[in-house]
């Protein structure tokens, strides 16, 4: 008798997506950052595009970080977003200001756009591993949305601070023609009419990928409009509008994270025993008067302002549970918390990075030894994000119960 054919195998099945959760992706941040601190200096003064440093956030994965969880998403949370920007931009601000404009951009077809072209945007996002640059603030003169008998163009010439170098995709703000309707709307800048340009100038942030970007007859088809940026209460629901304090708390993450990693670097540069205006190091722990007052004032600077940051995630947090149901009132305390919290981390961030230089002395003026690049940068995105509008803002909600307007991230 003949034994019996074994059974075909069946192939296995796929494996289903494993959605890590907010301790592995700290872990990859931190692993990432540690990476990059090895040559920032070297690259910050280089200054060219970060066509590197963006393979390196994506080969780490931090790329398709908010992304729905899949084969091609990580499927994380908002706040693990936001730590992961705070924890890249303590060893590079610049990074961490490109990656949190990438999250924010990344994200904004599903606050402006319907639900089919938002998913089809997405997904094909995730897919594609697409690094997004650009920006959504007013600036003039704008970009124009024009119809023409070949279909809508897009016409213009912006400059942004983030992304367009290394950018899979543009995201911008454009003006209808017809109406002056301000729209989201999303570029391939590959498409013929698109010319981008390095800001070559630039004192800070020059490993952003900042530039500007000049639009000339640019062909626009309909999914590539994700709706309307109108702060008119009959277009701007109260959910959509919540986009403004969400991309702002990347700024607060942004600044807390040069902020502490100027604080760190320097503090290691004391207890290795330099001492301040002195013309050689001497062994032993810093004790010098002024420099410990300087330290003690830096670090309750920056632990009132990490506070603040963490009274306004809760707010954005809840706001963002709360979804169609959230109210116009509830959308203006959003608003003006991260108001504060992003003066209080602005704040921080340039007094830590401007005292620290006198905390190190005569040789902070070593290029060699790159502390000037926390100034430069920090000083760089409080002339993007100016911080007087926010007290303005702040200060008319408190005295008078306006509602902060609806002021997107640059």
């Amino acid at each position: 008798m003949c034994p019996a054919a074994a059974a075909p195998a069946r192939p296995a099945p796929p494996a289903e997506p494993v959605a890590h959760g907010r301790a592995h992706w700290l872990r990859v941040a931190r692993e990432a950052a540690d990476d990059l601190a090895t040559d920032t200096v070297v690259r910050e003064q280089a200054g060219k595009a970060p066509v590197d440093e963006v393979s390196r956030l994506r080969e780490a994965g931090l790329l398709t970080l908010l992304t729905p969880a899949g084969p091609d998403g990580a499927g994380a949370d908002w706040d693990t977003a936001y730590a992961v920007v705070r924890e890249i931009s303590t060893a590079d601000g610049a990074i961490g200001q490109l990656l949190g404009s990438h999250y924010f951009l990344s994200w904004s077809a599903r606050f402006f756009a319907d639900p089919g072209t938002a998913l089809r945007t997405v997904e094909r996002s995730a897919a594609e591993q697409w690094c997004w640059g650009g920006g959504f603030a007013s600036q003039d003169p704008p970009l124009t949305l024009s119809r023409t008998s070949r279909g809508p163009v897009l016409g213009g010439r912006q400059n942004y601070p983030a992304g367009v170098l290394v950018a899979d995709r543009l995201a911008v703000r454009a003006v209808r023609e017809d109406t002056g309707e301000p729209l989201a709307v999303v570029v391939d800048p590959v498409r013929r009419g698109v010319v981008v340009d390095a800001a070559g100038d630039t004192f800070g942030l020059r490993l952003a990928g900042g530039g500007s970007v000049e639009f000339d007859d640019v062909p626009v088809d309909a999914d590539d409009v994700l709706g309307s940026l109108s702060a008119d209460d009959d277009h701007l629901v109260p959910r959509a509008a919540l986009a403004a304090p969400v991309g702002r708390l990347f700024s607060v993450q942004l600044l807390l994270g040069m902020a502490e990693g100027v604080l760190a670097e320097v503090r290691e540069y004391s207890r290795a025993g330099h001492r301040p205006w002195s013309p050689v190091p001497s062994a032993g722990a810093p004790d010098d008067p002024q420099t410990l007052t300087a330290y003690g004032e830096l670090t309750v600077l920056a632990r009132s302002a990490s506070a603040l940051c963490d009274q306004a995630l809760d707010a954005v947090r809840r706001g963002l549970e709360r979804g169609e149901d959230l109210t116009y009132d509830e959308y203006a305390d959003v608003s003006a918390l991260v108001s504060m919290a992003e003066t209080a981390a602005s704040r921080a961030a340039q007094e830590s990075a401007t005292r620290a230089l006198d905390i190190v002395g005569p040789r902070s003026a070593s290029a060699r030894l790159g502390f000037d690049r926390f100034w430069r940068n920090a000083r760089t995105h409080a002339l993007y994000e100016p911080v007087a509008h926010r007290l303005r803002d702040v200060g008319d909600y408190f005295l008078n119960g306006a509602h902060p307007p609806f002021v997107l991230p640059s």
